[in-house]
């Protein structure tokens, strides 16, 4: 049901009488708090999981994608590294992805070394 069709019937429950202006008010508030705050937290949730997305340093074979991608969804990454080889297999899509992404996608930060501001 969209905001208009529930907009719609709370006003016509307020028209019958079924509710108080005090209950239309509140009804009408929760509806449009609802939508907007989980459009909201979609929306940013969405953007900082991609942002999360990494190139290993340390899961590579070539560019760290596959192993990256490992980090990031929990799969292992001798599974990406199919996906991927699989797709190559379809005109090559698995080859232009793997680019597009080892150019895209940044590296991992590397590692500290002793807590010191080197990288190991």
């Amino acid at each position: 049901m969209s905001i208009s069709d529930e907009l719609g019937r709370l006003g016509e429950l307020h028209q019958r009488g079924v509710l108080t202006d005090d209950e239309f008010t509140r009804a009408k508030a929760r509806v449009l708090n609802g939508v907007a705050s989980s459009t909201a937290a979609g929306g940013s949730a969405a953007v900082a999981a991609l942002n999360a997305l990494r190139r290993s340093r340390t899961d590579r074979w070539l560019g760290g994608v596959c192993g990256g991608l490992a980090d990031f969804t929990g799969l292992a990454a001798w599974v990406w590294r199919l996906a991927f080889t699989l797709l190559m297999l379809c005109a090559g899509t698995g080859v232009l992805i793997y680019l597009l992404m080892w150019i895209f996608v940044p590296e991992a930060e590397a590692p500290l070394v002793n807590g010191q501001g080197r990288p190991a």
